[in-house]
């Protein structure tokens, strides 16, 4: 177990779906988390309010990070342990006739706006000499998806960000990682085609995976006897790119 003093993880998109079930799960490991989301949803609520803290605030909004992460400091009063940059948008649709504002959002909010809080807590571990930093991909920065073209382009800038960090903190006992989920049962992928999604799932020998599966690689990458591990990809996809 972890000590007191670093117990805190901060995961975004954590009102609902994957970041939902990565908070779940860290609250049975024993760790604190800060929700960072648009709004609070009754299911975050329900984790307890005694162990964990959730603040509206909108990552597209990226000059006003560096207050997130002071405001994070004044109410838990630690600097937090870890990072789970989670929160993301795959807005489906051609890049040919995908508008310039989609193209912005999804951008900055899968790319820029971890990239920036990372900047501006990874100052506070330096300090610590200990944290750890995990960034949710996709398989589609390597496989590629028809009408994702945008998208993929975010979760491999995402990648490579991780890697190139992680070299740049490892001497600070700070690890950077990536979890790569394949295709889940999520509010972002129901709005894919049937037949496509169909066709996704016949791919993966063992079945899809759950928001449970990758929240389970989330809490072994905190683990402190994950110390050795970093700059990696963890691919849970069900076994659909093998």
């Amino acid at each position: 177990m972890i000590s007191k003093k670093n117990n805190l993880v901060i995961v975004t998109g954590a009102n609902k779906g994957l970041g939902l079930s990565i908070s779940k799960r860290l609250n049975k490991l024993n760790y604190n988390v800060v929700g960072i989301g648009r709004h609070k949803s009754k299911e975050f609520d329900k984790l307890g309010k005694n162990k964990n803290l959730f603040i509206e605030f909108d990552l597209l909004e990226i000059d006003k990070i560096p207050k997130l992460v002071n405001q994070v400091l004044d109410i838990s009063r630690k600097i937090p342990y870890g990072l789970v940059n989670n929160a993301a948008v795959g807005l489906d649709g051609l890049l040919a006739t995908q508008h310039a504002s989609d193209i912005s959002k999804i951008l900055k909010l899968n790319l820029e706006a971890p990239i920036t809080l990372s900047k501006y807590l990874v100052r506070h571990m330096i300090k610590e000499k200990r944290g750890r930093i995990i960034n949710i991909s996709s398989i589609i920065a390597k496989t590629g998806y028809n009408g994702l073209a945008v998208y993929g382009a975010s979760k491999s800038g995402l990648e490579g960000f991780t890697r190139s960090l992680a070299r740049e903190v490892g001497r600070f006992n700070i690890t950077v990682n990536a979890v790569a989920p394949g295709y889940m049962l999520t509010d972002m992928t129901s709005g894919l085609d049937k037949s496509k999604f169909d066709s996704i799932k016949r791919r993966a020998p063992l079945g899809l995976p759950k928001t449970i599966n990758i929240a389970y690689a989330v809490g072994n990458l905190l683990d402190p006897l994950s110390e050795k591990t970093t700059g990696t990809v963890l691919t849970i996809d069900g076994g659909s790119t093998a």
